[in-house]
Order: C-alpha cells, then sequence, then structure tokens
C-alpha cells in the first residue's frame, strides 16, 4: 500500500508540478525511513558563493553545477558515519547522475587529499568528486555544525532541502523523492 501510495504521488509530482515550485506535502510524504530526516525549505534558499578546492586543485563553486538538481554532501575522513553513507552516495550518482542531476562530495576541513583519496579507496568508491573545504569556509557560510550533512540544491543552486547525520541515499525512498524533484522539472 505505501509503494502504491509513493507511486501515486511521484506520479503527481511528475506530471502535475507547477514548473516554478514542488509541492513540498507531495515530497514530504515520500519520506520513508532515514529520508524523514530530510527537511524541505518553504522557500528556496540561496547557496554561498564561497568556492571549493576541486579534487584537480583548481577552484571550484556550487555554481559550476547550476542547471541540474544536486545532492550536496560535506563530509570528513575521521567521520564513521561519513563512511557508511558514502557508498550509498555513490550507489545513487551510479543510478540516477546525468545531466539533470548529480551527486558532490566535499570533504570539509582538514582532509588531505592522500586520505580522500585512501578513504574512497577503502569503501570502494570510484564515481564521486574529491573536492575539499579545507578551511571549512564553505560549511561555516553553510552554517554546517556536525557531519555528515547533505544538502539538495535546484537547478538554480538554491537550497531546497537539507538532512544533518547520515541516510540511505540510495533507498527507495531517497530515489522517489529525487526522481519526482528531477522529472517535474520543479526548482523547489
Amino acid at each position: 500500500m505505501k509503494r502504491l501510495l509513493s507511486f501515486v504521488l511521484y506520479m503527481g509530482l511528475a506530471l502535475g508540478a507547477n514548473a516554478a515550485t514542488a509541492d513540498i506535502a507531495a515530497l514530504e510524504a515520500l519520506r520513508e525511513g532515514d529520508m524523514k530526516k530530510l527537511v524541505f525549505h518553504a522557500e528556496p534558499q540561496p547557496a554561498p558563493q564561497t568556492g571549493f578546492e576541486r579534487g584537480d586543485g583548481t577552484p571550484g563553486a556550487l555554481a559550476d553545477y547550476r542547471g541540474r538538481h544536486v545532492v550536496l554532501n560535506l563530509w570528513a575522513t575521521w567521520c564513521a558515519p561519513c563512511r557508511a553513507e558514502m557508498p550509498t552516495l555513490s550507489n545513487l550518482q551510479s543510478e540516477m547522475g546525468g545531466e539533470a542531476f548529480q551527486v558532490v562530495t566535499i570533504a570539509t576541513g582538514r582532509n588531505p587529499p592522500p586520505a580522500m583519496r585512501a578513504f574512497f579507496d577503502e569503501i570502494g568508491v570510484t564515481n564521486l568528486p574529491l573536492h575539499r573545504d579545507p578551511k571549512s569556509a564553505l560549511a561555516r557560510e553553510m552554517g554546517v555544525f556536525g557531519l555528515p550533512v547533505t544538502v539538495i540544491l535546484d537547478p538554480e543552486g538554491r537550497e531546497i532541502a537539507r538532512m544533518t547525520g547520515d541516510a540511505h541515499w540510495d533507498s527507495e525512498s531517497a530515489k522517489a523523492i529525487l526522481r519526482a524533484l528531477v522529472d517535474s522539472g520543479t526548482a523547489g
């Protein structure tokens, strides 16, 4: 019955959503399990312009991802919940990543690139970026006080939802929420 309800809500969003705003109540109804920790904002929030360092050492910014929905995960090599969560983000990227959607990972704080690569190697993640925020400037600007924190950005680069703590981002609930957002073309 829950699957039928989720499907009906998902289809309603995908087929009938206003292009300017998503039906937050319908999105919230898709939350099950640890996705219940995902909090949708009543209005999209501006994302900071603070930059970060890409895996190749070049400067990056959240604005680089405009035009697609983004699941932005802030993590650290010392974070045990991050170790458990990261493979689910990798699975999500494998299944849904593309022109309309991307998972972006940024290690915040003191995370040397060799330690970041070792972390990903140990947990078998090969498809997520090794971006970093070495001085936690982006994390501070975003009001991140603990890790992991995952934020959903709309195609305009605005924050539409946030979760503090780890989750199974490859769960049916997470994928239903993200498909509803991406398929409806909504901004939030």
